[in-house]
């Protein structure tokens, strides 16, 4: 009687995240994924005098060798996928990340309004334990219409910016009625490129998904 070995599978796909819109894109699409937030503090780092595309994926690379560090040291048998992301925006020139308090945020709004700014998402693919690894950088470009004094400040109020790289989410932003058009990946706005990701991802996609 001939045996044969079973198909392992694709292992675990970990989510190098706590970003609770990156868990629920991959819901969405029917990804199974673990969430292994990494322990990188980026609003330490500085991006210097790289080019916004470089800066965007080394953070990324940054979390998923993060992530795969502690699953060396704690689960020397895993295998799967690490999935790491960050997201930043371009604004007039300048890499603009999360608003770190409320003068941040209106000033960054303020600046967001009435102008076009380019919106990167790098993501870190990284194989356990083979360590291969693959990064990508997706750009979306968001077009935002003219906003009212008084609506900037009654959104800041909100602390709706906390953790939204440019101090806004642009799903949540076209429900509340601001004049903002996307030319790209509304996913890459949010902060993982779907549309580049979903054939990368599908060995983790659940059946009938």
């Amino acid at each position: 009687m001939n045996s044969r070995t079973p198909d392992p599978g694709p292992g675990t796909l970990w989510l190098a995240s706590g970003s609770p819109r990156r868990r629920r894109m991959l819901v969405e699409a029917g990804i199974d994924a673990t969430v292994r937030p990494a322990a990188v503090d980026d609003g330490r780092l500085a991006p210097g005098g790289v080019p916004p595309r470089w800066w965007v994926a080394a953070l990324a690379w940054f979390k998923a060798a993060a992530v795969a560090g502690d699953l060396a040291a704690e689960a020397p048998a895993a295998r799967g996928l690490i999935l790491a992301a960050d997201t930043v925006c371009v604004l007039q020139g300048r890499i603009t990340g999360q608003p770190a308090d409320a003068a941040a945020a209106t000033a960054t709004i303020r600046r967001v309004a009435g102008c076009e700014h380019e919106v990167l998402t790098g993501v870190a693919l990284l194989e356990v334990p083979s360590g291969r690894r693959r990064l990508l950088v997706d750009t979306a470009r968001v077009r935002c219409g003219p906003l009212r004094d008084e609506d900037i400040r009654r959104y800041v109020a909100t602390e709706a910016w906390r953790g939204k790289a440019g101090g806004y989410n642009l799903e949540e932003r076209l429900a509340a009625g601001w004049p903002l058009a996307c030319v790209g990946d509304p996913a890459t706005v949010v902060g993982l490129p779907m549309r580049r990701l979903e054939t990368i991802l599908m060995p983790w996609r659940r059946p009938h998904s």
